[in-house]
């Protein structure tokens, strides 16, 4: 009988509880989403997108990666590997005072995840009329994560909430 890795199990539990604030509860819009088994490195990823319902300026990610070693000691039942996934939360948001901005958005994000270390990465497109850039600011967390944390996943999705309702009313 199959029976779903940790990544598997991480990311049901994610969509059901995004997919019912989309469809039951209309607080926020799911925009895009990606589920990869990336073949090269036999890794698998996962990403979903969405914005809070009626506000386009910020878009949120939450994705999941695991990689060869952590799906092979899983399955594999290695006693002395503990098996995870790596968690990211990203926001992308436009800024046309990059300076200012991205110290608005770094002291936002550091109030609300004050121990994640954060990584903010402009794109701007040369020769586009506009002159700000795209922002995508990304936490990155240190440890994986496991079926041990699930119970963790309606808190970590308010944080997402209470982010993109921060950004949001600054950008």
């Amino acid at each position: 009988m199959f029976d779903p890795t940790i990544f598997e199990n991480l990311k049901v539990a994610l969509e059901n509880q995004l997919y019912d604030l989309d469809n039951i509860d209309g607080l926020i819009r799911i925009i895009g989403r990606d589920d990869r088994l990336e073949m090269s490195v036999m890794s698998r990823e996962f990403a979903i997108r969405f914005e809070l319902a009626g506000r386009q300026e910020v878009v949120a990610e939450i994705g999941l990666e695991a990689s060869l070693a952590d799906l092979s000691a899983e399955i594999l039942e290695i006693s002395d590997v503990r098996p995870g996934c790596r968690l990211r939360i990203g926001f992308g948001m436009n800024v046309t005072e990059a300076e200012t901005e991205c110290a608005e958005i770094e002291r936002i994000l550091k109030t609300i995840w004050p121990d994640i270390p954060l990584v903010q990465t402009l794109t701007r497109v040369y020769g586009d009329e506009w002159n700000g850039c795209r922002n995508k600011a990304e936490l990155r967390f240190r440890r994986k994560i496991d079926e041990e944390q699930m119970g963790d996943l309606p808190e970590l999705i308010d944080y997402v909430l209470r982010s993109l309702k921060e950004l949001g009313e600054r950008f």
